[in-house]
């Protein structure tokens, strides 16, 4: 499905399919004397009092044979996420009542935009947002393709801020285009490709493959993927947008476990197809790349993505094996599947090094344990920094998207220590198993970096659907974390 945006200068009435008009909380409809709609402003407000007393927020009625009309009632005071929400809402209502092609007229929003002045930016790009879905393997395809054209009175009216809506749009759907490939399309080596091409959006993007992951001493991340045919790599996406006053950049890590068979601590069958989404976390900070580079963040951001296979066979890495990670500290492994953690170490503590950021938050779809805690409402959070902690916290109340934060401690810490190395891949006396994978992952921390981890293996993918999203990848974190740059660092 896809919603195709046209501004118009005059549409005459008989060229209008359908119309969409804003209203009060009381139903009252302003800018229709001047409109197209002169002519049945009666009409029309006689049965929205008909109508009305259904308590909904849309109301939809025919103005004649060939054309309907669809009310959208606003209250007095919205915030961003709450009119993206009504916009999602208005999708669904068109998309069930099979209405393709709409008009709203320049004189009716201009009403309602006094309030607000990016309300309708936001309505549709809630609409936008609920209209994803993925496609590309069906062969036989709906033709759902809607139609949304804004009648213009002058040229002065504009969509305040187009460029930064459809460039959040362009990024957040490229994030759930990569969550919803299967992993024998979006294997390491095809994500590697496709990471290339993002060149041209002003990206500098730089590919580690193998031999220079081996050269450079990446043996935990080169572990996981051992096991595979397909190759392992680290792919680094830099955006400098900032003045010349901001050297250090903001940093996000992403794990991108293109496939997770668990290794050979082989996963039930049951429900192992899901793990296709195990890469999730480096799809969002991909996608936020995209989306600070097509918008021209004023920002240095930089994207570092660890892309690997886990899968069994005869050269996979053994439960007991020991690696020694590229920050020179030793891992036992004691279950080969909890392999996230291992390449986001390497990670992490390349990151670190090479680009001395702001700060560094990590994204993963890392343990089943914080879905027990947290079920699908909010992703977990974990930091060494309270203030960026409170900055994704309220990035993600406005955007819809809730991080919830856990505690790290000392006494976490120790029930990863191991006797024969310096760490353990697992806590084996039970519990806390999102915590004490957080601890594994604040090792790799060497310089009191600031740093937030967000366990997102409740939140990248949902089988029933959410407010702004349909069936599917959610792309969760990349509205999150454009917030948080737009609001604390911009």
């Amino acid at each position: 499905m896809s919603i195709k945006i046209s501004l118009k200068k005059n549409i005459s009435e008989k060229n209008i399919k359908n119309y969409v008009l804003f209203a009060n909380k009381d139903f009252k409809i302003d800018g229709l004397a001047e409109s197209s709609l002169k002519n049945h402003s009666k009409y029309i407000n006689s049965a929205i009092v008909l109508d009305k007393s259904n308590k909904k927020n849309l109301l939809i009625f025919n103005l004649n044979s060939n054309q309907k009309i669809i009310v959208v009632k606003l209250k007095k005071e919205l915030n961003s996420l709450e009119n993206e929400t009504i916009g999602a809402e208005f999708f669904n209502f068109i998309k069930s009542n099979s209405v393709f092609n709409l008009t709203f007229l320049e004189t009716n929003i201009k009403k309602f935009l006094s309030k607000n002045k990016f309300l309708f930016d936001e309505f549709l790009h809630g609409a936008q947002l609920k209209s994803y879905t993925f496609t590309k393997y069906k062969t036989v395809k709906k033709k759902e393709n809607f139609e949304i054209n804004i009648s213009l009175k002058s040229n002065r009216f504009a969509i305040n801020t187009n460029k930064r809506f459809n460039s959040l749009i362009e990024g957040t759907n490229f994030t759930k285009d990569l969550v919803s490939e299967p992993g024998n399309v979006l294997h390491p080596d095809e994500y590697a490709k496709r990471l290339k091409s993002l060149s041209k959006f002003g990206l500098k993007v730089t590919v580690y493959d193998q031999k220079k992951l081996k050269k450079l001493g990446m043996n935990a991340l080169l572990g996981v993927g051992q096991g595979s045919y397909r190759g392992s790599y680290l792919v680094t996406l830099e955006w400098k947008g900032a003045k010349s006053n901001q050297k250090k950049p903001l940093a996000f890590v992403g794990k991108g476990v293109c496939f997770d068979t668990g290794g050979i601590s082989l996963k039930p069958a049951k429900f192992m197809e899901d793990m296709t989404y195990d890469m999730a976390g480096s799809a969002v900070v991909v996608g936020l790349m995209k989306t600070l580079a097509l918008r021209k963040a004023k920002i240095n951001a930089v994207g570092v993505v660890g892309l690997v296979e886990n899968m069994p066979d005869g050269n996979a890495q053994r439960p007991g094996d020991i690696v020694k990670s590229f920050s020179g500290k030793t891992i036992e492994i004691l279950n080969t599947d909890a392999e996230g953690r291992l390449v986001l170490a390497d990670a992490l503590s390349f990151t670190e090094k090479k680009f001395k950021p702001k700060f560094i938050v990590d994204l993963a779809t890392l343990t089943g344990a914080i879905i027990v805690s947290l079920g699908s409402e909010y992703a977990g959070l974990f930091s060494n920094n309270d203030k960026l902690s409170s900055e994704l916290f309220k990035a993600g109340e406005k955007v819809g998207e809730k991080v919830w934060r856990m505690p790290l401690n000392k006494n976490y810490d120790k029930l990863i220590n191991s006797k024969n190395a310096d760490m353990q891949n697992i806590n084996y006396i039970g519990g806390a198993g999102s915590t004490t994978a957080a601890q594994f992952l604040q090792r790799f921390i060497l310089n009191q970096t600031a740093w937030a981890h967000l366990d997102i293996a409740g939140m990248a993918f949902s089988k029933y659907g959410g407010a702004l999203n349909s069936w599917g990848a959610t792309g969760f974190g990349v509205r999150l974390l454009n917030k948080l740059i737009e609001d604390n660092y911009e």
